[in-house]
């Protein structure tokens, strides 16, 4: 059985390539939206209205060679957010995939723009964050949908302090009603709902400073009196945890917030949750979360012990750098929320190390790699440097065996 996976394009029919007017002219049932198949309608061909990747296989399973070749409609391009990822494999079938114009080309090409340096954002059935992007890109494109139209979006923009960026928004693109329209954020924020629209926000401002990072200058950060974790040691522990943008990370005994800060840039689509006890390292720690503008960053106040329990969303990576004796528990409660979690523990003390040693010493399923790290700075004494040592760190990473079961 042979099917076509036709990318339309837009939406106007005037867009279809000549491949894929072809194989719709071959095909004796098109299968697709509503939207899809309207200009068909009189084509003699046989409809059926579905997206749903079980009715398509379903379709292709009670037909024939005989009954000719089958065409799934797909809006935009088969390879640009579309239907067509979950149409792979479809049993004793022949795909042919056909290219189509993505929103995103007609658009750029409408705004008489390029979009090879565009980061692309979809808020179509999906919660990728917006405000970490615009942060950081100059140019990003939106698939909007349902409530996530772009007045709702302008108006996170908005709250964000984001009002005065550059936004186009287009509307019903490639039809006869298509609109196009130009402004800042703040323009649009009372809008009417769209559908069928995408935006292009550019921002002028962005910094390109908040990208992922390890090791910001103590300086960078605000402080009080509670103890901060100095670059250097930071620089190596970071760099052992390694999160990935888009990662759910626990930072255990955030303080004044330093790694917090660092992990929420380095996992900028990601959720960072800080979890202190300390009044005085809390205060210093929101001041820096406000500092570096940080949207990321949930703080989480109390005990870990208990307030573990009362975060719902499992953790991808887990910094540890204070428990107030509770590791074993801690620890505990995070494997129980992901057993595969990689885990950074930083130890001052032997103490500490015999603990971690001895939890993970009926734990085989874990590999654990110990890192001391010793540095000193200069100090300027008259027209000399002396080197003034730190206090030595453990850095201990514990990472689940890829072969446990």
């Amino acid at each position: 059985m042979h099917i076509y996976l036709i990318g339309t394009g837009p939406g106007n029919p005037d867009l279809l390539t000549v491949q894929a007017k072809e194989a719709i002219e071959a095909s004796t049932l098109l299968v697709g939206d509503k939207r899809m198949l309207e200009p068909f309608v009189d084509s003699g061909k046989q409809l059926v209205a579905t997206y749903r990747r079980d009715e398509i296989c379903r379709l292709a399973a009670s037909r024939t060679d005989e009954d000719g070749p089958m065409a799934v409609l797909v809006s935009g391009d088969v390879g640009f957010f579309s239907l067509a990822a979950l149409l792979k494999n479809i049993p004793d079938c022949t795909v042919t995939r056909i290219a189509g114009i993505s929103s995103l080309v007609y658009f750029a090409a409408a705004l008489e723009t390029s979009w090879n340096d565009v980061f692309i954002v979809s808020r179509h059935g999906r919660q990728e964050p917006l405000i970490p992007a615009v942060r950081q890109h100059a140019k990003v494109f939106v698939l909007t949908g349902g409530r996530e139209s772009p007045a709702a979006l302008c108006r996170s923009l908005c709250e964000a302090g984001l009002g005065n960026v550059k936004v186009a928004i287009g509307c019903n693109l490639s039809y006869d009603d298509e609109v196009i329209l130009r402004g800042t954020a703040a323009d649009f924020t009372e809008r009417g709902d769209d559908a069928l629209a995408v935006m292009m926000i550019e921002n002028d401002d962005a910094r390109s400073w908040q990208r992922p990072v390890h090791g910001l200058p103590d300086g960078a950060f605000l402080r009080g009196k509670a103890p901060m974790t100095k670059q250097e040691v930071r620089s190596v522990a970071l760099s052992k945890l390694a999160p990935s943008a888009d990662a759910v990370v626990y930072d255990i005994g955030a303080g004044t917030g330093s790694c917090t800060v660092e992990l929420a840039l380095q996992a900028p689509f990601g959720k960072v949750y800080a979890f202190e006890i300390n009044g005085d390292a809390l205060h210093i720690l929101q001041q820096n979360i406000a500092h570096f503008d940080l949207a990321n960053v949930t703080v989480v106040s109390g005990d870990a012990k208990e307030r573990l329990k009362d975060i719902e969303t499992p953790p991808d990576y887990v910094f540890i750098g204070g428990t107030k004796g509770r590791l074993s528990a801690i620890l505990d409660e995070v494997y129980r929320k992901n057993e595969a979690c990689a885990v950074v523990v930083t130890a001052i003390t032997i103490e500490t190390l015999a603990a971690l040693t001895a939890y993970y010493s009926a734990r085989r399923d874990y590999d654990l790699d110990i890192t001391q790290v010793s540095t000193a700075r200069s100090q300027k004494v008259g027209a000399s440097h002396l080197m003034m040592a730190q206090n030595p760190i453990f850095i201990v990473t514990i990472v689940r065996r890829s072969d446990a079961s």
